[in-house]
């Protein structure tokens, strides 16, 4: 049985500027963007800024995860597979438990994706150590 929320959800304009953005360590800052603290009930979403030569470590979901490549030049890395280059504006879908990653390929330049998860309650486990976090953790 589910219980209908006393004030339905509201629609929002976020403003990326106007939201903090969480180290996330290696070079990589995270900005929240859509997720439950403003009502969405089936998605979470970020933009997350890698410094220059930044690369995340491989890790897997326990959702499907779409990114956008925003600016930048980067590069996606699918654990078997050949590596992927992407440029502005590439969409990428990863279904879960895919172990990946993505790296700035750029030495002087920052790379910014668009990520979304198609769960609110969306895991990052690390591929090395299998250690697993909500992404939520990192948004402060």
């Amino acid at each position: 049985m589910s219980i209908a929320p006393s004030h339905p959800p509201q629609p929002a304009v976020l403003r990326p500027s106007d939201i903090g953005s969480h180290d996330r360590g290696g070079g990589a800052a995270t900005i929240p963007l859509v997720g439950p603290r403003i009502g969405a009930q089936g998605f979470i979403n970020g933009i997350t800024t890698f410094a220059a030569g930044a690369k995340i470590p491989f890790h897997s979901h326990n959702c499907e995860e779409s990114v956008v490549l925003l600016e930048g030049e980067a590069m996606l890395d699918i654990e078997g597979r050949e590596p992927v280059r992407l440029q502005p504006l590439d969409t990428t879908w990863l279904p879960a438990g895919l172990s990946h990653r993505f790296r700035n390929l750029s030495d002087t330049q920052p790379m910014k994706i668009l990520w979304i998860y198609a769960r609110l309650d969306a895991t990052r486990t690390l591929t090395e150590t299998g250690a697993t976090r909500f992404v939520s953790a990192e948004h402060g």
